[in-house]
């Protein structure tokens, strides 16, 4: 080649197969080497034990003297000062203790194929066993797992498929037998009579298709699924605190509509020993914003009461699509028309009716169904709560908009519930009009649930604290009050005011899990992440702004939002959501007050939205804890069966594609859950190769790079187990190792001081003060440490997204530069005694340093730390937040320490206290630099619900 030519050497990537499969058993993901695996189950199964293979016996190990501890191994006993075994058994990863009490007569006695009952203690039929090869409809696992991965962890279109003949593949899916529910559908059209003047509209002559899927066969597949064994209840119960003996509401199962409907059936002698299985529904339109046709969509989604509240939230298969609703258009002149809404209404409660109508017979005759625990059970059906925001409550309840779809009054005071025979008896005593104007009832159409047995809707309604709490209350409502108060107030002034408020929230610290609002509110499209991580930051940023009452007002409704929110709920936890909310409806007069005139708060006291909390303890004695019926649950379904395989079809004509998609997605999960019941999963298709062969082989040793990116928090899966803090995987590469060097390095002399001030505290557990010790007393250094990025904190907090098991995990930084930029360096709440009453006994700090090193043979996991002490006795007044300053030396210093990483419980979350001033707006203040701005700092309580639950 001529010395002028170049080569372009472009480098590809070579094509690794995903030959690893993770251990845990319900984790479907692949890797393609076994350290991808290993980095996998350390972050994402922290607590899952791998039993790597053995060595070849030719391979001996030799011990090494390079210093490479496992530095998260723990210390002795006693090794370490400022931990508290009190502390620390009270912060255990428990909830309360409680007893269970089972409805007596639907008790869910298990039976056998011919639904006779058995014998107690009878063990389940073994299931028929399946030959070890037998992947039918696939002819080997090579072509299941190749399906699996290009359809469903993929997500490949058609248009370009990596292999000859795509119809092949969908064909082989079609035919897997496991979890086939097919399609159906049915048509619906305009009955009544057509004009005989002018033009017919369009709609009156129009066929609204319906596509839907047997609710029972969907429930059946529930009900089977084995994996639900240990998250099911098989009766009605309820659930008592062992200390005080009250009841206490946490699934389902646990609530009283559950049992009073369990009473109702069992007047009836041939249902007794059945099991009461509650249907429970959710609908919800949602759109396909970048779809130039048909871009919105209204699925009905179906799940059990049997299951509990954390499998829900879930998914894990236990939120099945049932159905596509019509959804009629018309040319704008019609759509204003009183028929075409009495059209719609009727359209949407027929179509309801008709693909519930396979469930009917099974609300009065026992249905025999196989089981989670692998028995047969004569199964009563029974409608459970309806998962709806208020639009869609209003359509389901044939209520007016405005009016409450619970109760017979529009305003804030409660009165009884509404029940068809009420209704049926104002509607043969007023008329039309009468009953739309004064009782809010629309009488042209009836709910659907009054063609099935025990289902009153206006009961059924589940309480909505993802569209009537934190989207309609909180930002649509009290932010937008706030706002306008402020714009009546500060007149010409206010732009700056709003402006400041922006710059506050924008200053507010990282916190893992938070989103940060680095322009303020200004932007254009909420969601429902958004609104919430406005609540938690919001009372710090407007207080000093507005009044005291207005800023009590929110604390109020934020100490109702959260106490709703929690995974359990005990009367104590009812009567503080009671005066939470008396208190707020006390304060939040003062926005009536002030805007009453300004037409924004729109008859504050009969907002439906607002109206609705006033029902929320009734519901929760009713249907359990909220967090496992929000419509959360169902927004983030629309992710997977619809937007999704939106993205997967051609976008022309989607529906009929994204069916197929939904159905051919739900076989596969069913075949997978199917395959490894038998132990045909156990490991990957490599894996099984070398088992099979008598040899296991390590392939690859990649390892993950330092600082990878990550989330700063989320669910851990796995079972409830012992919480604990563990340093990052891999060290910084470029911090010195000696004490003293690194001391300089991070501008704090005193690290080599406290270093040894923290070894006589491990040696002299009695101290009570290792500051006071002079160093020439101390230990000596450890010759060599090791710096980390971060920690991970992982602990029990079920009332946050956690994983099945209720773990939760969350990082606490301590870098210089923040990918690369601003420093960030987190707080925490560390423990110092059980018996002190702030903070259940703990004080809050900042974290400097990560490192670990070893002394005596032992490897000590530290943290250096600058701690903050309350400046009251008691909450600010206004905000009921903690207010903390940092702790500080005679010559006006920080107050350093180090401590160990056990002595850490998890991460806190300080807001600077703004007080009256402004920030200025000549110098930009990033959020990354507040905790060093200000002088005192809210602790915030409303940083996630675990904090507000355990540390408040």
């Amino acid at each position: 080649m001529p010395a002028s030519s170049k080569s372009l050497d472009v480098s590809r990537k070579t094509y690794k197969p995903l030959k690893y499969l993770c251990p845990l058993a319900n984790c479907p993901r692949r890797f393609s080497t076994t350290a991808g695996r290993t980095n996998h189950v350390q972050t994402m199964h922290p607590f899952h034990v791998h039993v790597t293979p053995s060595a070849p016996p030719s391979l001996t190990s030799h011990p090494s003297h390079d210093f490479d501890p496992d530095h998260n191994s723990p210390p002795p006993p006693n090794s370490h000062p400022n931990r508290n075994n009190d502390f620390d058994e009270a912060h255990q990863p428990k909830e309360k203790p409680f007893t269970v009490k089972f409805h007596p007569k639907l008790n869910g006695l298990p039976c056998n194929s011919e639904g006779n009952f058995l014998p107690p203690n009878t063990h389940p039929s073994p299931p028929e066993p399946a030959l070890p090869d037998d992947w039918t409809p696939f002819e080997h696992r090579m072509e299941f797992e190749l399906a699996d991965f290009l359809f469903r962890e993929e997500q490949i279109s058609a248009e370009e498929p990596p292999f000859a003949n795509p119809k092949e593949l969908y064909e082989t899916i079609d035919r897997t037998a496991v979890g086939d529910v097919p399609w159906q559908s049915f048509s619906v059209s305009f009955n009544g009579k057509l004009p005989t003047e002018g033009d017919i509209p369009p709609w009156m002559t129009e066929e609204f298709e319906v596509w839907y899927r047997d609710p029972e066969k969907s429930v059946e597949n529930m009900l089977k699924n084995p994996e639900f064994n240990e998250e099911f209840d098989y009766s009605a119960k309820r659930m008592f605190d062992v200390e005080s003996g009250e009841q206490i509401f946490k699934d389902y199962m646990s609530g009283n509509h559950a049992w009073n409907d369990s009473d109702e059936i069992a007047k009836d002698s041939a249902t007794h020993g059945s099991m009461l299985c509650h249907v429970i529904c959710g609908s919800d339109k949602t759109t396909v914003s970048v779809a130039t046709g048909q871009n919105d969509f209204y699925p009905l989604y179906t799940s059990i009461g049997n299951i509990h509240n954390n499998v829900r939230r879930a998914h894990r298969n236990g939120v099945a699509l049932t159905a596509f609703l019509a959804v009629p258009h018309t040319d704008r002149e019609y759509a204003n028309d009183n028929e075409f809404r009495t059209f719609c209404r009727q359209l949407f409660h027929s179509s309801l009716e008709h693909i519930f109508r396979s469930l009917h017979k099974g609300m009065t005759t026992p249905q025999l169904k196989l089981c989670p625990d692998g028995h047969y059970r004569r199964v009563i059906y029974g409608f459970g709560p309806y998962i709806a925001d208020y639009p869609e409550q209003v359509l389901l309840t044939c209520v007016v908009s405005n009016w409450c779809p619970k109760c017979d009054l529009d305003g804030t005071e409660n009165i009884a519930l509404c029940c068809p025979e009420h209704n049926d008896l104002l509607k043969s005593t007023f008329t039309l009009k009468e009953l739309w104007n004064n009782y809010g009832i629309i009488t042209d159409v009836l709910p659907f649930t009054s063609l099935f047995p025990r289902a009153n809707i206006h009961q059924l309604i589940s309480p909505d604290l993802l569209h009537q709490v934190i989207k309609g209350t909180f930002k649509d409502h009290l932010v937008e009050w706030v706002t306008e108060y402020i714009n009546i107030t500060y007149g010409s002034n206010a732009k700056a005011v709003l402006a400041d408020i922006d710059r506050r929230i924008a200053a507010v610290p990282p916190f893992p899990g938070l989103r940060c609002f680095k322009e303020g509110r200004n932007f254009k499209q909420w969601t429902g992440n958004d609104s919430k991580a406005l609540m938690k930051v919001y009372l710090p940023a407007i207080q000093g702004h507005i009044p005291d009452q207005m800023v009590q007002a929110l604390s109020h409704f934020l100490e109702f939002c959260y106490l709703a929110r929690r995974n359990v709920i005990d009367t104590d936890t009812l009567k503080r959501m009671d005066i939470a909310l008396n208190n707020f409806h006390r304060d939040h007069v003062i926005f009536d007050d002030v805007l009453g005139h300004s037409n924004c708060t729109n008859s504050l006291f009969s907002l439906p939205r607002q109206h609705s909390l006033s029902h929320y303890t009734w519901s929760i004695r009713a249907f359990g804890a909220p967090n496992g019926l929000c419509t959360s649950i169902t927004e983030s379904k629309h992710i997977k069966a619809i937007k999704e395989p939106w993205q997967q079809s051609s976008r022309y004509l989607a529906l009929g594609q994204m069916l197929l998609t939904n159905q051919c997605l739900d076989k596969l999960a069913a075949a997978q859950g199917d395959f490894r019941d038998c132990g045909m999963l156990d490991a990957s298709m490599y894996e099984a190769g070398l088992q099979f062969n008598d040899a296991v082989t390590d392939v690859g040793n990649e390892s993950t790079t330092p600082g990878a990116c990550h989330e700063d928090a989320g669910p851990v899966d796995g079972a409830q187990v012992l919480g604990k803090v563990l340093l990052a995987k891999k060290p910084f590469q470029d911090y010195p190792t000696s004490p003293t060097l690194l001391a300089t390095a991070i501008h704090q002399l005193d690290l080599p001081k406290l270093i040894r001030q923290y070894l006589y505290g491990v040696e002299h557990p009695d101290c009570k003060d290792v500051s006071l010790i002079d160093p020439v007393s101390c230990p000596p250094l450890p010759s060599r440490i090791r710096t980390f990025p971060s920690a991970k904190s992982i602990f029990f907090a079920p009332s946050n997204q956690s994983g099945v098991g209720g773990m939760y995990k969350e990082y606490i930084h301590s870098v210089p530069a923040w990918y690369k930029q601003n420093p960030r360096y987190d707080c925490v709440f560390v423990s110092q005694d059980a018996d002190t009453p702030v903070f259940k006994g703990m004080y809050a700090a900042q974290v400097f340093l990560s490192f670990s090193f070893i002394y005596e043979d032992v490897v000590h996991s530290c943290t250096l730390i600058h701690s903050f002490s309350v400046v009251a006795s008691e909450p600010d007044n206004v905000t009921g937040m903690w207010i903390v300053q940092p702790d500080k030396l005679d010559n006006g210093r920080w107050l350093m320490s180090v401590i160990h990483i056990d002595s850490i419980f998890r991460g806190a979350h300080l807001i600077p206290v703004f007080g009256d001033d402004f920030i200025p707006t000549k110098h930009i203040l990033s959020f990354h630099h507040s905790l060093d701005k200000f002088r005192c700092f809210y602790v915030n309580k409303y940083a996630d619900h675990h904090a507000y639950e355990v540390i408040f």
